[in-house]
């Protein structure tokens, strides 16, 4: 008997059709993220071909609610170099992002009331189409995360002990 496979479509890797395209680890090092949701990204045509490439950078991005509409706004993309000079993008530009009218209710009351902020965790490709991670997080304080760094190297410290000790 043979088996049927499946063939896999184009963008999509063996993990269930996720790629990771960029990862924010400054955010994890300057806020305590308490909570996460996806949001689908408005982009162009030279935009999205940008992201397939990997040409994504979200160091110094955040995003804000404005006028009942969330915008990313720091994210860069660089300008995609097969196309023409008419349709290149301004790689600064703020996008918005989609998300249900419940979560930016929610968001909104969230960073207006509570002192939180919303900070872009990581670019992923699901089934072809540009998401975010979008992170609910409250700012650290430098003696946070010096907490944090002494943390890592205790773990760091107790994972070759034992790896020593096998």
């Amino acid at each position: 008997m043979c088996a049927k496979t499946k063939a896999k479509p184009k963008d999509q890797t063996p993990s269930g059709g996720e790629k990771v395209v960029a990862v924010n680890r400054k955010a994890f090092h300057d806020f305590f993220v308490e909570e996460d949701m996806e949001a689908g990204i408005q982009l162009t045509g030279t935009e999205i071909k940008s992201i397939r490439d990997g040409r994504v950078n979200l160091r110094d991005a955040y995003a804000r609610v404005q006028g009942g509409e969330v915008w990313l706004h720091g994210m860069h993309i660089s300008p995609y170099e097969h196309s023409g000079a008419y349709f290149q993008h301004d790689p600064l530009r703020p996008r918005k992002l989609l998300l249900h009218r419940k979560q930016i209710d929610y968001l909104q009351k969230q960073t207006e009331a509570a002192g939180y902020t919303l900070v872009p965790l990581r670019l992923v490709l699901r089934r072809g189409r540009a998401k975010l991670d979008l992170g609910l997080a409250r700012g650290k304080r430098d003696y946070d995360k010096r907490q944090a760094l002494a943390e890592r190297d205790a773990k760091r410290q107790i994972q070759q002990a034992l790896r020593r000790r096998d």
